[in-house]
């Protein structure tokens, strides 16, 4: 979020920003904000649990664009959110809006806003596909990206109102000015080059008459992530003596007022000695004001930059370097974490800190997806923490977000490992270590293509604890997606039968949450199978995202199947798309031993599923 109404007020601010012909140079780029903004912009399906494809395509062709102007990309995500209470303050409210968003979808209206739980993976593994250098940080991102760009000299690419903050020598490039599908040439020069409007700090305080030093006092004052004086009873107000304008904001007012106030002092501790005096008429602790207000400030420090070394050398920080509390990992995980090969999530589990569960579109009276997948985290906990440790997650019940202790385990075949060396343990104890959480016995594994060993494991163990119980024709859905993903990823090339279902969706079918549910937890339990196989060094290989789970595809080839259309219809005439769905499908048959059947089974599952929706 950064500063709440900064970026409209720079916007409706013509002269703070610059027409600019951006091309031949190195371009830092905010991952997170980049991923957010290609997936939303793309218009991509967001009720039916995402369709991961066409996000790669616009990650693609946005790289494109890059490379045509001979821009070098360097792309820096977040790993997670930093340790104040404050900054969870906001995390917890965005969660909530997100669940209230999953809410609205789930009941068949549009709306934007939730992202696809895999989003951050895909996006990697796509990165590293076009061999675009990236990186991961442990915590979050933006000191990292602003300190990297002023050690380089090059613009960052963000939407992030907090690089107007930084004081950034070559300038901030706001995404949404961004014109990157509209690349022009220069007559004189033959060149491509990106239309786009340039920030500085350098011509912003020019023009309000400012110190650059003084700007993250403003945002600290104005309000950010980690304070807010407002809501701590120091309310702020000016009056505006500006000739009234049509749509004029309270926003516009205020930030003029603090910019005014500000403009008679040279350095920060000057500008903070006299909050007093502005804040003074407050109802609460003025020191707890102060304090919040120096963590605000403290934000726009530049670090000491490691991305450099990654970048250069492929090196990862030199753990003697580490700020005290980051001592907890172990030295062999900070390669794999700036690498993105490894779920960031895990420091908080270490400093047992909070997990917050991603949000889906679920039926809401039933219990989250990730209830189900849930026993796969408690054996990732148990191997951070060991058998007694114990995380606080945070995750839907209901409609509102609400909190429980969860209790690591630790599996009979992980009690030799120690975290310290988990990364040096032989490759058979970590498959079985894998393999038992999940449920799944190496041989019920054979004939797959090695790529699918993970997703068809996952799909045994969701078909054993996923509640309602799945049925068969779900599955049949969800291994038909498997089969089209697969025709896609080898030669870009689909079944036309099932491409039809995309292009031509049953008009007037309502969205299904009882198939949107089953396919959640699906998706839950992927993602914990991910995260496990990822801190277990990849016992199994770990395969591409994108082409896993393609939502507009499954959800109407359920109501296919349920009308009758049959599989043969549905496959290609290519007989190697009906001997993966056949190998898939044999290697789930014994899922439903001893409750009469496959077909009973799953026809008594369905059954349940009707059932509870009366309820």
């Amino acid at each position: 979020i950064g500063v709440l109404g900064l970026t409209r007020f720079i916007k409706d601010n013509g002269v703070f920003l610059t027409d600019y012909h951006f091309r031949n140079s190195k371009l830092i780029i905010d991952g997170t904000s980049l991923y957010h903004l290609l997936y939303f912009n793309s218009r991509v399906d967001q009720q039916h649990g995402r369709d991961y494809d066409d996000f790669e395509d616009q990650v693609c062709e946005f790289f494109k664009a890059l490379r045509d102007c001979s821009i070098e990309p360097y792309v820096i995500i977040d790993g997670g959110s930093d340790l104040s209470n404050k900054k969870f303050e906001t995390l917890h409210h965005r969660v909530q809006s997100k669940i209230n968003t999953a809410s609205i979808l789930s009941m068949g209206l549009q709306w934007k806003g939730l992202l696809p739980i895999f989003i951050k993976q895909v996006f990697k593994q796509v990165l590293s596909s076009l061999k675009v250098s990236f990186a991961q940080c442990i915590f979050e991102a933006n000191q990292e990206i602003a300190s990297l760009a002023q050690r380089w000299n090059c613009p960052v690419l963000s939407n992030d109102s907090d690089f107007y903050i930084f004081d950034i020598q070559a300038g901030y490039l706001p995404f949404s000015h961004f014109k990157w599908k509209n690349a022009s040439v220069q007559r004189w020069s033959s060149q491509n080059y990106i239309p786009c409007k340039q920030y500085t700090t350098t011509s912003f305080c020019r023009q309000v008459n400012i110190n650059r030093q003084l700007l993250p006092v403003f945002a600290a004052i104005a309000g950010n992530n980690y304070v807010n004086l407002h809501k701590m009873g120091f309310p702020i107000s000016w009056e505006d003596h500006s000739p009234m304008e049509p749509n004029r904001k309270p926003r516009v007012a205020f930030f003029n007022g603090l910019l005014k106030w500000l403009a008679p002092f040279q350095l920060q501790q000057e500008a903070l000695d006299s909050v007093p005096l502005l804040i003074g008429h407050g109802e609460n602790n003025m020191d707890a004001s102060l304090q919040a207000l120096s963590l605000g400030i403290e934000m726009y420090q530049l670090p000491p930059d490691c991305l450099e070394r990654f970048f250069n050398d492929g090196n990862a920080p030199d753990p003697g370097l580490l700020q005290n509390h980051l001592r907890v990992l172990p030295d062999w995980t900070l390669l794999p974490l700036m690498k993105g090969t490894l779920p960031s999530y895990i420091i908080y589990i270490l400093l047992l800190r909070p997990v917050i569960q991603g949000v889906q579109v679920e039926d809401p009276s039933f219990p989250s997806g990730n209830t189900t997948s849930r026993p796969i985290r408690q054996v990732l906990y148990g191997l951070l923490l060991g058998e007694r440790g114990e995380v606080e997650e945070y995750d839907r019940e209901g409609k509102n977000l609400t909190s429980s202790k969860v209790q690591a385990i630790l599996p009979r075949a992980a009690q030799q490992l120690q975290l310290d060396t988990l990364n040096q343990a032989p490759q058979s104890v970590r498959l079985e270590v894998f393999l038992k959480t999940l449920g799944v016995s190496q041989s019920t594994l054979n004939g797959l293509p090695p790529h699918l060993e993970l997703p068809v494991a996952v799909t045994r163990y969701w078909l054993r604890h996923a509640r309602p119980r799945p049925d068969l024709l779900l599955l049949k859905a969800l291994l038909l997606g498997l089969v089209y993903g697969e025709l896609c990823r080898k030669s870009q090339e689909d079944s036309h039968n099932l491409r039809v279902l995309i292009q031509n969706p049953d008009s007037g079918v309502d969205l299904d949450l009882g198939v949107a549910h089953a396919y959640s937890q699906w998706q839950c339990c992927l993602r914990e199978g991910l995260d496990l196989n990822q801190l277990l060094c990849f016992p199994l290989p770990e395969p591409q995202c994108a082409w896993l789970y393609k939502g507009t595809l499954v959800h109407p080839l359920v109501v296919k199947l349920r009308r009758g259309v049959t599989l043969d219809s549905l496959l290609t005439e290519d007989s190697s798309s009906k001997k993966l769905y056949k190998v898939m499908q044999d290697n789930l048959k014994d899922c439903y031993k001893g409750t009469g059947g496959m077909e009973e089974a799953n026809q008594e599952g369905w059954k349940q599923v009707k059932s509870c929706k009366r309820k």
